[in-house]
C-alpha cells in the first residue's frame, strides 16, 4: 500500500529508481558509479530551487501578480497578464515555480468575477498558462531542469543558448497572443477584485535571496564556483530561513541521481549503446520529441545526452517535446492537479483541451524547426 502511494505521488522518481536498480544487476556497482553523477547540475538545481522557494515563501511573485492585475480592465488584459506571467517568469524562476505560483493565483482572481466569465475563462487560461510556462522556460538555461543539465553538458555560453531558442520563443509568444485575442473576441469590461497579500514580507530575506539568485546566475554563467555557491546558499538558508529547506523538491534531485546511474550503466552495455547511437544519428530532435512524450523531457534529456554530442538538437527537441502529452513535461501535472482539486467535474474537459492545444502548438513549432 505504501509503495503504491509513493508511486502515485512520485511516478517519475519511482520509475527512475527501478530502472537504476535493474541496470545494477547488469553492471554491478563499482568505483565508476561515482563518475556517473553530474554534481554541478545537482548543486545548481538545489541552489535555484532553494532560492525560488524562499522568494515564493515571501510572496514576491504573488505581489508581482497583484501589481500587474491592478491595471486590468478587460478580459483580454486579464488573460494576457495571467498567461504572460507564466511565460515570462518561467524564464528565470522555472516552469514549475511559475505554475505553482500563478495557477492557484488564477483561481483566486477568477473566483472574484461573475460565474459566466469564470466559466468561460478558467479552463482555457489554466491550459494556456501551462503551455506558456513550458514554452517561456525554453529560452534560458534557468528555465527548466533539462535546460540546466544540457547547458552544462554542452559547454555553450548563455548568448548562444538564448539565440538557439529565441526563434521558437518568438513564434510561441505570437501564437499565445493570437490565442488570447481569439478567446476574448467577445470580451467585455471587468472589475477585478482581489485581496491584498496579508503578511508583510521580510525585506532582509528578500534581499538575501536576491543576492543568492545573482550567485546562482554567476554559477550558470561559469563565473563563480558551483561548490562555493551551493555551500553559501545552504548555510544562509539554514540559519536565516530554515523552513524553506523543507519546501525544496528533493524528489527531482533524487530522480536525476537515479537517471544518472541508469544511463551510466546503459553506456557500459555495448549492444544497447550502439543501437541507441544508430537511432539518434541525424534524428536527435525527432527522437527527443518522441521520447519526451512517454518519459517526460527531463529523463529524455538525460538519457539521450549519454549517446550523442549534438546537444543543440537535444535542447531544441526536449524543449519542444515538453508539448504533447500530459506527462511530456512534468510541470504540466501541476496545473492538472489544481484543476482536479478545484473543479473535478471539469478535469476530463481540461485534459481534452490541453491535449488538443499542445498538439497544435507542437505541430506548428515542429514545422518551424523543419524549415530551418
Amino acid at each position: 500500500m505504501m509503495s503504491k502511494h509513493i508511486f502515485q505521488k512520485e511516478p517519475v522518481l519511482s520509475i527512475a529508481t527501478c530502472l537504476a536498480i535493474i541496470s545494477a544487476f547488469f553492471v554491478p556497482p563499482d568505483a565508476e558509479y561515482l563518475g556517473y553523477i553530474d554534481f554541478r547540475t545537482l548543486a545548481i538545481l538545489f541552489s535555484l530551487m532553494t532560492v525560488m522557494a524562499g522568494l515564493r515563501g515571501q510572496g514576491v511573485f504573488d505581489r508581482l501578480g497583484h501589481v500587474l492585475l491592478s491595471h486590468t480592465r478587460t478580459t483580454l488584459q486579464l488573460t494576457i497578464v495571467l498567461v504572460g506571467l507564466c511565460f515570462f517568469s518561467s524564464m528565470l524562476i522555472t516552469n514549475d515555480v511559475s505554475l505553482l505560483t500563478f495557477v492557484p493565483f488564477t483561481f483566486v482572481v477568477l473566483n472574484s468575477l461573475s460565474a459566466s466569465v469564470r466559466s468561460k475563462l478558467l479552463l482555457p487560461i489554466v491550459c494556456m498558462q501551462t503551455i506558456a510556462a513550458n514554452l517561456g522556460s525554453m529560452l534560458t538555461p534557468l528555465g527548466n531542469p533539462q535546460n540546466l543539465y544540457l547547458y552544462g553538458k554542452s559547454g555553450m555560453d548563455m548568448s548562444s543558448f538564448v539565440l538557439l531558442m529565441l526563434p521558437y520563443s518568438i513564434i510561441s509568444l505570437v501564437l499565445i497572443a493570437i490565442w488570447a485575442v481569439w478567446l476574448c473576441r467577445e470580451g467585455s469590461d471587468i472589475v477585478v477584485t482581489h485581496s491584498a497579500v496579508n503578511s508583510e514580507p521580510d525585506k532582509k530575506l528578500i534581499a538575501l535571496y536576491g543576492i543568492l539568485f545573482v550567485a546562482c546566475l554567476l554559477v550558470v554563467l561559469r563565473v563563480f564556483p558551483y561548490g562555493v555557491a551551493f555551500a553559501a546558499i545552504l548555510v544562509c538558508t539554514f540559519f536565516a530561513d530554515r523552513p524553506t529547506l523543507g519546501r525544496v523538491d528533493y524528489s527531482l534531485i533524487l530522480t536525476f541521481v537515479a537517471l544518472f546511474i541508469f544511463i551510466g550503466n546503459l553506456g557500459r552495455m555495448e549492444a544497447f549503446s550502439g543501437w541507441l547511437q544508430n537511432i539518434l544519428a541525424g534524428h536527435e530532435v525527432l527522437v527527443s520529441v518522441l521520447a519526451s512524450q512517454v518519459t517526460s523531457n527531463v529523463p529524455a534529456a538525460i538519457l539521450l545526452s549519454g549517446f550523442t554530442d549534438n546537444f543543440r538538437a537535444l535542447i531544441i527537441g526536449t524543449n519542444l517535446g515538453g508539448l504533447g502529452t500530459l506527462i511530456a513535461s512534468m510541470a504540466s501535472l501541476i496545473s492538472y492537479r489544481q484543476i482536479a482539486n478545484e473543479v473535478p467535474a471539469e478535469k476530463g474537459h481540461y485534459f481534452a483541451m490541453f491535449t488538443i492545444s499542445n498538439v497544435v502548438f507542437l505541430a506548428i513549432l515542429m514545422g518551424a524547426w523543419a524549415m530551418t
